[in-house]
């Protein structure tokens, strides 16, 4: 077995459903067990971890903990940063979390594959690479959850998001 990215790292996990954390957990420990991760179930429990700590990623649920709000605190200390949703699964958040400048946007239904996408994460430097490999592996979920004209919500911005992560969507 290959050894991955995310061995040695240190990540940080956010959200306010401890089963969800667990999962996390267990995913990322159980794919890479060199790999540390620290776990906060609140705004204010994980906002002083970011504040305190260093980390080499940060994985947040958006709604629950004031995703949106730890997404700056960590973005402003240069970490690059998950979004991580099930209630906030929709363009508008989707677009709101690239503004914002998260690295990636994943559906909780993928937490079972959640080792490739941070892989993917980390192993880009360029954040437009990460979302289009990101992108390349979520095109069909999302045209089935959203419809396969999702990206109308708001086309132009999301022209020019294909367009920047290097993805054609014909």
């Amino acid at each position: 077995m290959a050894k991955s990215i995310l061995d040695g790292k240190k990540i940080l996990a956010v959200d306010d459903e401890p089963d969800v954390l667990s999962v996390l957990e267990e995913e990322i420990l159980g794919a890479c067990p060199n790999a540390t991760l620290d776990k906060a179930t609140s705004y204010q429990g994980a906002a002083d971890l970011l504040k305190s700590e260093k980390y080499d990623l940060v994985i947040l649920d958006i709604m629950g903990v004031r995703g949106f709000d730890l997404l700056d605190l960590a973005v402003n200390r240069d970490l690059p940063v998950v979004m991580l949703t099930a209630h906030a699964l929709n363009p508008e958040s989707l677009k709101r979390s690239f503004e914002m400048k998260a690295r990636s946007y994943l559906p909780k239904e993928k937490l079972g594959e959640i080792v490739p996408f941070l892989e993917d994460i980390l192993e880009e430097s360029d954040v437009s690479s990460g979302w289009g490999r990101t992108m390349k592996r979520l095109d069909n979920y999302f045209e089935k959850s959203w419809g396969a004209d999702w990206g109308k919500s708001d086309s132009k911005f999301f022209q020019d998001f294909n367009t920047t992560i290097g993805r054609i969507k014909l």
